[in-house]
This record gives structure tokens, sequence and C-alpha cells, in this order.
């Protein structure tokens, strides 16, 4: 089974937070983006005894003479009023986002999904574990095809 972090192996906990557990942590990716370059740090944290913070930063590195740019996520996970695991996303480009516990099997079998109604239409977030001990993170839209991915990160354990 795939590790995500040299403590913690790739395992779904127990109750309605047990689909975060194995994304607990602080993990790091890079990537080329249409946007350029971009660094990212994100981390999962308990947040009391209900839901999990997420704390993600993207840093897109200047592209030959523009400026770098920042954009900063702050999110919630935890039970909605009717129980359901459910995230509730703000940035700091003022958009927000709420989406429900969704499966994406097709993408991995322990995967962890979270589907949300855009304004563009259906889209989900996909966290699956990498063969070299990480995370995997996909955002995917829906298309009369199936499922478009539009971005890939490869997260490694930071410290």
């Amino acid at each position: 089974m795939a590790k995500t972090s040299s403590a913690q192996p790739w395992k779904k906990g127990r109750g309605k937070l047990g689909p975060m557990a194995p994304l607990l942590g602080k993990w790091k990716a890079s990537t080329d983006t249409p946007m350029g370059p971009v660094s990212c740090v994100r981390e999962y944290a308990k947040f009391g005894d209900g839901y999990v913070r997420l704390d993600a930063e993207w840093n897109f590195k200047a592209a030959k003479e523009g400026a770098s740019k920042v954009y900063r996520e702050v999110c919630l996970f935890g039970p909605d009023k009717d129980g359901v695991l459910t995230y509730w996303s703000y940035t700091n480009d003022g958009k927000k986002s709420s989406g429900k516990l969704s499966e994406a099997t097709d993408v991995h079998p322990e995967a962890v999904c979270f589907e949300a109604q855009m304004d563009a239409g259906l889209a989900r977030q996909v966290f699956w574990p990498n063969e070299k001990g990480g995370i995997n993170w996909a955002v995917e839209a829906r298309n009369k095809k199936g499922w478009n991915r539009f971005s890939l990160h490869h997260y490694e354990a930071a410290s």
C-alpha cells in the first residue's frame, strides 16, 4: 500500500472525517501551468473535533517580465447539516465554493473525491496515493465524454 508520508500509510480513518486521514499533514508540489511555473504548499490539520482545515498557497513565478502571483485558499472539511462530508472553500481572489464527498474509483480504488457544482458546471477534486509515497491531486470538469482533467499535482511530504 502506498504511503503518504514516512509515518502515515494511505488509510482512511473512522467517522465522518475518516476519508481525510490520509491527507493530514503538510504537502508540497511544483509543476508547470498555462500561467507559468507554480509551487504549492497544502497543509491539512484537524480543526477541533469535527473539521479539517486546509491552508493552501500557490506561488506562480513571474513569466519573463511579469509579476509573480500568490493565490491562497482556506477550506474547511466537515459534516454538513445532514451529516455528509462537505468542504467550504474561500480564496484570496474572492471566490467561494463548496462540494460534497463523492467517489472516483475510475481514478483510483482508494481515491478521496469531492464534487461541486460550479458556474461552468460540475467539477471534482480527487486525491489518491502515488507510487512515490505522496499524494496525487487532480481537478476535473464534467463534460459530455466524461471527466476532463485540467490540473494535476504530485505532492510529497513537506517539512
